[in-house]
C-alpha cells in the first residue's frame, strides 16, 4: 500500500511540475516576443546612456577592478567573472543569489528581464536548487555538460583542465586573430592594454595573447562568419584531444551563444573583447552595445546564435553517425 501511495505521489508531482514548467515557459516566451516587438517599435537607448542611472557602469564608470585572490570562486563565463572582479556581484564569487544575479546582469549588459530570468533559473535547476531562494558559487556553474561544455572558444575542456576559472591564452589569441570585420562603428573604449601586474592570475594569459597579437591590426571586429569558422576549428581539436569529448546539439547552441554575446553585447569590437576575455575586466568608458529599449531579448539573441551555429561548415563535412 505504501508503495502504491508513494508511486502515485511521485507521478502526481512530476505531472504538476511538467504542467507548471510548460505554462511558465509559454508565459516567458510570450513576454519575450512582446519585448522584442516593443524594441522594434521604439528608439534605442542613446549612446552613453545604456546603463541605468544610479547603477554600476553609469556613464562608463565601473567599480574598481580587482583580480581574483586565492580562494575566490570563478567559472568559465567571462561575463560573470568580470562582474565579480568589479564587485557588481560578490568579489569572492560565493553565496550569490540567483534572483540577485538576474537583476544585476540585466543592469550591467542591458539584457531583457525575460532573458535574465531564463538563464539563471536554468542554471538553478541544473544544480537542483531553487531560483527564488537558492544561492551558488561561481565555480558551481562549471558542472560539466550542464551549461559548461566541451569545445569552448576560450577555455580548454574540463577533461584537459579541471579548473575552468582562468581563460586559455592560446585560445583567446586564436579567437581574436580570426576577426575579419571592419573597424567598429562605435569607437572602442579599450586600446591594446598593457600587461596586468605579475601577481595577477591573468598575467600569463596576457603575456601569451600580447605576443600572439604583436603584429595584428586590432582595429577590426569579429563577425558571425568568423565565429562559425572558429567553432569549426575548435570542435575537431577538442574531439582529437579530449578522450571524453561530448557535444550534443544543445551544448553546440551554448557554444554559439557565447559567440553571440561577443557580437550583441560587445559589437564584435576586438579591442574591447581583448580586455574582456584576457583580464575579465570591463574597459573604462565601456557600455553594452545592446541598446534596445527593453534590453536584449532571448528572441534577438537566439537569432544571432543560430546564425553562428548553422554557419559551422564542419558540421556537415563529417560523416553522419547513425549507429
Amino acid at each position: 500500500m505504501v508503495f502504491i501511495i508513494t508511486t502515485l505521489r511521485r507521478i502526481g508531482r512530476e505531472i504538476t511540475a511538467s504542467i507548471f514548467e510548460f505554462c511558465f515557459l509559454v508565459f516567458l516566451f510570450s513576454w519575450d516576443i512582446s519585448l522584442t516587438l516593443i524594441n522594434v517599435l521604439t528608439f534605442k537607448r542613446k549612446v552613453g546612456r545604456v546603463t541605468p542611472k544610479g547603477h554600476p557602469g553609469e556613464g562608463g564608470i565601473w567599480p574598481e577592478y580587482i583580480p581574483p585572490k586565492p580562494g575566490d570562486s570563478r567559472c568559465g563565463c567571462p561575463a560573470l567573472n568580470a562582474m565579480a572582479n568589479h564587485g557588481i556581484i560578490s568579489r569572492d564569487g560565493r553565496n550569490i543569489s540567483f534572483r540577485d544575479l538576474s537583476r544585476k546582469v540585466g543592469e550591467t549588459f542591458n539584457i531583457s528581464p525575460t532573458f535574465c530570468i531564463y538563464v539563471p533559473r536554468y542554471a538553478a535547476h541544473i544544480l537542483n536548487r531553487s531560483y527564488n531562494s537558492g544561492r551558488f558559487d561561481l565555480s558551481d556553474v562549471d558542472a560539466h555538460n550542464g551549461i559548461e561544455h566541451d569545445a569552448s572558444l576560450v577555455r580548454r575542456d574540463t577533461y584537459l583542465q579541471n579548473d575552468q576559472g582562468p581563460p586559455d591564452g592560446q585560445l583567446v589569441a586564436s579567437l581574436l586573430k580570426c576577426a575579419t570585420g571592419p573597424p567598429p562603428q562605435i569607437q572602442a573604449t579599450a586600446s591594446y592594454s598593457p600587461l596586468p601586474s605579475s601577481d595577477s592570475p591573468y598575467f600569463d594569459v596576457a603575456v601569451h595573447v600580447a605576443k600572439a597579437l604583436a603584429d595584428f591590426d586590432m582595429n577590426r571586429t569579429l563577425t558571425a562568419t568568423d565565429l562559425s569558422r572558429r567553432l569549426g576549428v575548435r570542435r575537431p581539436e577538442s574531439r582529437r584531444d579530449n578522450g571524453q569529448y561530448s557535444l550534443d546539439f544543445r551544448h553546440k547552441i551554448f557554444g554559439s551563444a557565447n559567440g553571440s554575446t561577443m557580437l550583441t553585447v560587445f559589437g564584435g569590437c576586438v579591442p574591447d573583447l581583448y580586455t574582456f576575455l584576457v583580464e575579465e575586466r570591463l574597459p573604462d568608458g565601456w557600455e553594452s552595445r545592446a541598446r534596445d529599449r527593453m534590453g536584449l531579448t532571448m528572441f534577438s539573441f537566439t537569432r544571432v546564435s543560430l546564425r553562428i551555429e548553422f554557419g559551422v561548415k564542419e558540421e556537415v563535412d563529417q560523416p553522419l553517425n547513425l549507429m
